[in-house]
């Protein structure tokens, strides 16, 4: 199948490579959710060594990275109170941890949340989360500029491969919240 970003030869309906993701993302992807066709969902088998964003792009091509997205845990502390939270922002920006995240949050204070507790929380790989597949508690704040591409190339769960998928179907994903601001030009 033709990925319909990139020149990538190898992607195919990630509903066909359920083994190659981790169980919450292959729970998530089987399932399905809003109203988005489970072929919509393409995985893009890729190197492992490649898995950062930055590296990914310099081996497939810089033209990737205006439609590419990372996924990063956030916690947000207020008192004794910790929320975790997952944020989704186009590569070539930052998440606004101080700013938009702590504001929506309703947090004192707001970091990135330790490796450990990121890996841990969602069962997926550092390098490799993405917001499909999440635990269902947590808010998903979104930059919009994500959900205005037509397609995203976001991580599997794993850091062998990469998901692409309609940009407004992450909106529809549960929790998932469109945060103006989330992300800022670095």
């Amino acid at each position: 199948m033709r990925a319909p970003i990139g020149s990538f030869e190898n992607a195919d309906p990630a509903v066909d490579r359920l083994g190659l993701l981790t169980p919450p993302v292959a729970k998530a992807v089987s399932e399905g959710w809003g109203d988005v066709p489970a072929d919509r969902i393409l995985h893009v088998d890729t190197d492992p060594a490649i898995a950062d964003t930055a590296a990914f792009v310099e081996h497939h091509g810089v033209e990737l990275l205006d439609s590419s997205a990372n996924c990063v845990v956030v916690a947000g502390k207020r008192g004794g109170d910790v929320t975790l939270a997952a944020c989704v922002v186009l590569s070539r920006t930052r998440v606004d941890v101080n700013g938009a995240v702590r504001k929506h949050l309703g947090a004192r204070k707001a970091s990135f949340a330790s490796m450990d507790t990121a890996v841990g929380e969602t069962g997926m790989e550092y390098g490799g989360i993405t917001p499909i597949g999440l635990p269902g508690e947590w808010p998903l704040l979104l930059d919009p500029a994500v959900v205005d591409q037509e397609w995203v190339l976001i991580g599997s769960g794993s850091r062998r491969g990469k998901l692409i998928v309609p940009g407004k179907a992450l909106a529809s994903l549960p929790n998932a919240v469109l945060v103006e601001g989330l992300g800022v030009e670095v």
